[in-house]
């Protein structure tokens, strides 16, 4: 069991901090000869199996580093372009890394929008007034968690759907913010949170959540 990320977005639907506490790691590499018999193309500038599947590479991995250096985008380190660089015959054999591309800064402040105005769309569509909008979504492979506090901030956690004790660590998280971010005089509302004491703490938390489960009285 895992958890896997933490996000706090403020009422505005702005992600003001994100943690990655454990990423599962869904890699593969394998060295090739020419040509690659493989199908690549360019998927939200990275470069991502289109067709081929074999040796635990899927279609919709990345290009994660060749020859054992991590790639920039769809550039390989010394900056030429990984699709034409394939092409050359000259360049193999090359080994090539591939797993589930990494979301990028960019994309992170944008699904944590999305989810925002999700989470408002589900508070109108309820039947009863005063829904407290999206509290859970469930997929096969993750759980995501979401708590909103009283003045807008949402703390939202994924996690592995069979870890327990979310709820309690979602509370323990928001206590944490209370503490360690609004109590600081340097912090300001809604903006992202910097404190090194609520980065130790949280880590602190997470790692309790996953051994234990929940949290005692008092934790």
């Amino acid at each position: 069991m895992a958890i896997f990320s933490v996000y706090v977005v403020n009422k505005a639907g702005g992600l003001i901090y994100q943690y990655d506490n454990y990423v599962p790691r869904a890699e593969a590499e394998k060295t090739f000869s020419f040509p690659l018999d493989l199908v690549l193309k360019i998927h939200d500038e990275k470069v991502v199996v289109a067709f081929g599947q074999r040796d635990g590479i899927r279609v919709g991995h990345a290009v994660l580093s060749i020859n054992g250096v991590d790639v920039n985008g769809k550039y390989t380190a010394d900056g030429k372009e990984i699709i034409e660089y394939l092409k050359d015959a000259s360049n193999y054999p090359v080994s090539i890394r591939f797993g589930r591309a990494r979301l990028t800064s960019n994309e992170k402040l944008m699904l944590a929008s999305m989810f925002h105005s999700l989470f408002a769309i589900g508070s109108q569509l309820s039947p009863e007034v005063g829904s407290s909008g999206i509290e859970m979504l469930e997929t096969d492979t993750f759980k995501l968690h979401c708590f909103q506090t009283l003045t807008g901030i949402k703390f939202i956690v994924l996690a592995d759907p069979r870890q327990a004790g979310i709820d309690a660590l979602l509370r323990k998280i928001y206590e944490i913010y209370s503490d360690f971010a609004l109590k600081n005089p340097f912090y300001s509302l809604e903006m992202p949170i910097r404190c090194e004491l609520f980065d130790q703490n949280l880590k602190s938390a997470l790692e309790i959540a996953e051994k234990a489960g929940t949290f005692g009285p008092g934790s």
